[in-house]
């Protein structure tokens, strides 16, 4: 499938792999961590899907170096680089505009109670938050933007990115790539053919702590509580 039929089809790394390999690759990873319209884009899946194809994914952009496990790191390494980019960008987009985004209107695209609620997880995990928000959709994309509104050090918020970027990169990258060398040596299963199975799989294990801790977590959102929070944030600003 290399076409998009439906909006489903948005949410399936293979056709992104497919459509535009390398290249688009990495813009996805950095528009979902870079620009906060791209939360729905996939994330975890794409790199672990990327990481079965990723011999292929080389071989086809720059020629094969003849090591599945070269060939894996620089896709590892390059996906990484568009991902620290990506929350640098997000993270001097919260710091020039930040307070403007918490009177900004909801959209299709941008619900502002995603800022709060990556806030809290700010507030809470401290500077780790960086490196975990990482690994958590939709978190991933509003807390670089946070910890710009909130001023946070960019010397610290680049180790964490530094950090995080590698750590997120690497490991599902690899992951995808000696999983699937494994599935087939061991039992003759080439993970490709149960790609829907491993999307479903990973968006459930990524999605569902996630949804669970918004819906159940934390009380609904009161307006006025709302409002004493931007303030704090818009005097952090100042």
């Amino acid at each position: 499938m290399e076409d998009i039929n439906s909006w489903k089809d948005l949410l399936n790394p293979e056709l992104y792999i497919k459509m535009g390999g390398f290249w688009l690759i990495l813009f996805i990873v950095f528009a979902e961590t870079g620009l906060f319209v791209g939360f729905f884009l996939p994330g975890d899946s794409l790199l672990f899907v990327s990481g079965i194809y990723a011999v292929e994914i080389i071989r086809e952009t720059f020629g094969s170096t003849g090591s599945d496990f070269l060939d894996t790191t620089l896709l590892a390494t390059a996906v990484a680089i568009a991902a620290i980019v990506g929350n640098q960008v997000g993270y001097w987009f919260g710091r020039k505009t930040g307070p403007a985004l918490y009177n900004k209107k909801d959209t299709m695209l941008f619900k502002k109670k995603y800022l709060y609620q990556a806030h809290d997880f700010f507030e809470k995990n401290g500077a780790l938050a960086i490196i975990m928000a990482r690994f958590l959709p939709v978190v991933r994309t509003f807390m670089p933007i946070v910890a710009g509104i909130v001023q946070m050090d960019r010397k610290q918020f680049v180790r964490d990115n530094v950090i995080g970027g590698i750590l997120w990169s690497f490991i599902l990258i690899f992951a995808g790539h000696y999983l699937n060398e494994l599935f087939r040596a061991q039992f003759g299963i080439d993970l490709k053919d149960k790609l829907e199975f491993i999307i479903i799989v990973i968006v459930l294990i990524t999605t569902v702590p996630v949804i669970l801790k918004f819906v159940f977590g934390a009380p609904k959102g009161d307006p006025k509580l709302e409002d004493e929070r931007l303030d704090e944030l818009i005097d952090k600003e100042d």
